[in-house]
């Protein structure tokens, strides 16, 4: 009888805790990113290489463009996944989605930029595709 009365207690304690204290929930935040764009690296980035067993020449990029945080609030460690598509529409980073990372994306539109290294054998122009980022209320790495 008294185990019982001692679970009883300690299981209403444990709900009370539990309800008067709930941590802040890190909700992934959906970002539109628009109006994409690529350039080539300034001299002092674009030094680098592709590597898939052998080292091969590669070129490198800048890619730009507008991150949509409509959230109302800062929106931390955004992934960025989209496709990328040489002029033959083959794919440049294969079996690949995710393409780099925001840091830090404040409420409304602001801009962003990644590097990101294209074998040197695949044609010009590059096509980017299905860009979108995802991100938390508040940073998860440190």
């Amino acid at each position: 009888m008294r185990r019982a009365l001692a679970v009883v207690v300690l299981t209403c304690v444990l709900g009370i805790i539990t309800w008067v204290y709930t941590p802040t929930a890190l909700a992934l935040t959906q970002i539109k990113l628009s109006d994409l764009a690529y350039q080539d690296c300034p001299e002092e980035l674009a030094q680098g290489a592709v590597t898939s067993g052998t080292t091969r020449t590669a070129n490198c990029f800048i890619v730009t463009g507008k991150a949509i945080n409509n959230s109302g609030k800062p929106v931390y460690d955004a992934d960025i996944f989209g496709r990328i598509y040489d002029a033959n529409n083959d794919s440049v980073m294969q079996n690949r989605t995710r393409l780099g990372l925001i840091a830090e994306i404040p409420p409304g539109v602001s801009d962003f930029q990644m590097r990101i290294s294209v074998p040197a054998n695949q044609p010009l122009p590059l096509q980017l595709k299905q860009f979108k980022a995802a991100g938390f209320s508040a940073q998860v790495r440190r």
